[in-house]
């Protein structure tokens, strides 16, 4: 009995051969255009992405899971949903297993994590604020009623109570206003109000070395709100003559500088004082460097340009100060 392979045998084999050879062709690029499918996919996706092996590799992950590739090595691949802090960042963790395989996606949530604390910290303050605010103008009324009827010789004790108590009703007034947000109600004004304010208010602001203040003097008009930019010009006064204060020249200078094109106005102020430090916290709330501060200036300084169609930033040069716009 003869065990050779028929012709008919062998072209069936080899036609067989082929078909399985084909069909191995056909479900490897349908694995190739499934996983490259998947790939751009996870890269569209707004989030750091890994898919991994059971014994923790990466299988696969999308750019920005490369550039994490730090945070990744501290996951905790046991828990499913967490946050966790990374370079200063808060991140929201998720985890979610398939077959062999293990999804897991870090969201980057500081933005919100900020926002949040940011309320936390405005309603806290505010009611804190609201607290304070009536003993508060309960002891203005008696000291200005107090000034009248003391001796010459205690009249500076007084008036020191007096700038204390003005200095406590601003950072009030400031806490307030950030909690219920910045809101101009505009008119047509002349520059020599806001001057004018401002000189009212540096008289009440306490400070130890000689300043020269230098403030624009032809007079013009603006189209917004009084207080608000009374309080715009102060803080960025304030902030000066508290720059000026730990610098340790014997006396400064405070200069404001304006021009016009018709349609906007733009200032310049420029201080003496000591170099900011921490640039990236200027306008970020409850963050100063300054004993004196309560990290609402800026931030509300800001949000008052923006009220009045302006735009707001450091200027970089030889000299130190802010330069904003106002629209008329």
């Amino acid at each position: 009995m003869s065990d050779a392979i028929s012709p008919a045998e062998l072209k069936a084999l080899i036609d067989q051969t082929y078909k399985v050879e084909e069909e191995y062709v056909a479900l490897r690029q349908s694995y190739e255009f499934l996983q490259s499918t998947i790939e751009q996919v996870i890269e569209f996706l707004p989030n750091a992405i890994w898919i991994v092996e059971e014994d923790g590799s990466v299988f696969l992950q999308n750019s920005q899971g490369k550039a994490l590739g730090k945070l990744f090595d501290t996951l905790r691949l046991d828990e499913e949903d967490y946050e966790m802090m990374f370079n200063d960042r808060s991140y929201l963790i998720k985890s979610a297993r398939h077959n062999e395989k293990r999804l897991l996606s870090a969201t980057d949530i500081t933005e919100q994590k900020r926002k949040e604390n940011l309320a936390t910290m405005g309603q806290m303050a505010a009611h804190l604020s609201h607290e304070i605010r009536n003993p508060i103008g309960s002891i203005a009324l008696l000291t200005s009623t107090l000034i009248k009827r003391v001796k010459e010789e205690n009249k500076p004790i007084v008036i020191e109570i007096q700038k204390s108590l003005y200095r406590i009703e601003r950072i009030i007034k400031a806490t307030l206003m950030f909690s219920k947000g910045v809101s101009a109600q505009k008119n047509a004004l002349r520059w020599w109000q806001i001057r004018e304010a401002l000189q009212s208010a540096i008289g009440y602001y306490s400070y130890a070395k000689p300043i020269e203040f230098i403030f624009p003097e032809e007079d013009f008009e603006l189209f917004g709100d009084l207080d608000l930019l009374v309080m715009l010009f102060s803080n960025f006064v304030f902030n000066a003559i508290d720059a000026i204060e730990l610098d340790e020249e014997e006396e400064g200078i405070i200069e404001i500088l304006h021009t016009s094109s018709g349609v906007t106005h733009t200032f310049e102020i420029y201080d003496s004082g000591i170099a900011i430090e921490n640039k990236k916290w200027l306008f970020e709330a409850f963050k100063s460097t300054k004993e004196r501060g309560n990290g609402l200036g800026l931030v509300l300084s800001k949000n008052i340009v923006e009220s009045h169609g302006g735009e707001i930033a450091l200027c970089e040069g030889e000299r130190k100060g802010f330069r904003f716009s106002l629209s008329n």
